[in-house]
């Protein structure tokens, strides 16, 4: 399961956009999923529908989810022009061979063996 939303009116193969597909691909669309979000939340608030909220035994659903409520006024995904087009150059990078992607696991193992040569030298 992911937790993440994707980040709205970028596109694949392409680097740069034009303020239109800015302001009314990202920035309209990303503000209307967070009024969507934000009723939402509100409707289980509302109706009592809050069961799901608490996340441990302890936790209180109702509290969760007035807090849920809060938070979510405040949220905005709406990110500027010149971060998505630095994180839309990265991936065709990427995908383009101009950086070199390293693999996690090989990360992992490189970091424990420089940890057990730490160990080694103490």
């Amino acid at each position: 399961m992911t937790f993440s939303k994707p980040i709205l009116a970028t596109a694949p193969n392409k680097v740069k956009m034009n303020w239109w597909e800015y302001w009314v691909g990202h920035c309209m669309m990303t503000g209307w999923q967070s009024i969507r979000s934000n009723f939402s939340i509100w409707g289980d608030l509302m109706g009592s529908n809050y069961a799901s909220y608490a996340l441990m035994k302890e936790d209180d659903p109702e509290a969760e989810c007035l807090d849920w409520f809060w938070a979510s006024l405040v949220e905005d995904d709406v990110y500027p022009k010149e971060f998505l087009e630095y994180l839309m150059q990265m991936v065709d990078d990427i995908e383009t061979g101009k950086e070199e992607v390293i693999p996690m696991d090989e990360v992992m193992e490189n970091l424990k063996k420089w940890c057990e040569e730490d160990d080694e030298v103490e």
